[in-house]
């Protein structure tokens, strides 16, 4: 029942694989054993979104064979040969495609359950663009075979989810070869409590340590659930909405909404609402080296640069912050900091967009507008 509706994995894409690999094992079991006709294997097989899961391990995994790695996961592909046999059973030969471009090492089941079908998801016209309606989590790719196309992942989802960070409203992003926002993923499940009293306490679970708003310096709500309230999936701008309200109890609306605009450049807008003035933090966490000018910060890996622009509200600025959390036994993230924007003053009413350009700059911004106009009139 995990996989229903449409075949998305609240406990991300490692325990998906986790939990698919052996659902698949006992399923081919029962086949071989008891018969195609065996009912409760039929049964079993039928279940509402078990049919086109393969889906979810597919838009979930970036062009650089990097999952967007919420909850507990990190941020490896690991061998999936469960993706050969779901493709052979249901009729996507274009998961199999997608299992053999991995470049993690073979599997004794690849013997097993090989299937060479497929030339790629060009051929198969997948689409660049996914919602995964049951978790509340959306992707949005420029390509599908390059390397260095455009990946965003996005989340809404349930603080109360299995191996769940306090991260609804994260997001991944990926350009030019190099993950530029990235998610620390869980730390050592050795750390004392980490699945009791202290797990809010760590910094990759807590909602710091997250790419997401922080409100009043305080946690997400840990029974929050967020809701993708839009989505679509066109060239000019593809995008979805998510409904943060529950996971920010001192307001009243908060929503943040992600879009690829000419599948090139991420927008990222955030509109908050309070009774009474609230502290609002923005942040994101990188590998890239970072320098400032005002409300431009310019990203660095390599050769390759991405400039991050705040567009709004006018006058505010970046800041760059290390992302070590204070216990030394806590995974001490090297190599990474967190680019910040930090409201000067605390506010009833706020926008914050943040756009990611990965190209050379030159083509114009549409102006920042409400959220609402993204919306379908049916929503308004």
């Amino acid at each position: 029942g995990s996989y229903a509706p449409d075949g998305g994995w609240d406990e991300g894409p490692g325990y998906w694989h986790y939990a698919t690999s052996y659902n698949v094992y006992f399923l081919a079991a029962l086949e071989t054993a008891l018969g195609a006709d065996f009912a409760p294997y039929q049964s079993l097989l039928q279940a509402p979104g078990f049919s086109v899961t393969g889906d979810f391990r597919m838009h979930s995994i970036g062009p650089l064979l990097r999952p967007f790695n919420y909850a507990d996961a990190n941020d490896r592909v690991e061998a999936a040969p469960e993706m050969l046999w779901l493709a052979r059973k249901f009729g996507r030969t274009v998961w199999a495609w997608h299992e053999r471009q991995r470049s993690t090492r073979p599997h004794a089941l690849d013997v097993v359950w090989f299937d060479a079908r497929s030339a790629g998801p060009a051929a198969d016209k997948m689409s660049l663009d996914a919602l995964f309606k049951g978790v509340d989590v959306a992707f949005f790719r420029s390509a599908w075979e390059s390397r260095e196309a455009v990946f965003v992942g996005f989340k809404g989802g349930n603080n109360k989810a299995n191996h769940s960070h306090l991260d609804l409203g994260t997001f991944v992003f990926d350009a030019l070869g190099q993950r530029w926002a990235v998610d620390l993923g869980g730390d050592d499940y050795n750390l004392p409590a980490y699945f009791g009293k202290e797990r809010w306490n760590y910094y990759r679970l807590r909602t710091e340590g997250q790419n997401t708003l922080v409100i009043n310096g305080q946690n997400q709500e840990t029974a929050a659930k967020a809701p993708l309230i839009a989505f679509d999936s066109k060239p000019a701008r593809a995008f979805a909405i998510a409904d943060l309200t529950a996971a920010y109890p001192m307001t009243k609306r908060v929503w943040r909404g992600i879009s690829l605009l000419d599948r090139q450049r991420v927008w990222i807008e955030d509109e908050i609402e309070a009774d009474q003035p609230v502290d609002v933090a923005w942040g994101m966490h990188t590998p890239a080296e970072v320098s400032l000018e005002g409300a431009t910060a310019t990203l660095k890996i390599g050769a390759n640069v991405v400039r991050a622009r705040l567009l709004a509200p006018v006058g505010a600025r970046f800041e760059v912050a290390p992302a070590k959390p204070a216990n030394s036994a806590e995974n001490q993230n090297e190599g990474i900091k967190k680019l910040l924007v930090r409201l000067p003053e605390k506010t009833k009413d706020a926008r914050i967009v943040v756009v990611l350009d990965p190209s050379d700059g030159k083509k114009s911004l549409p102006k920042p507008e409400p959220l609402a106009k993204w919306l379908p009139a049916s929503k308004k």
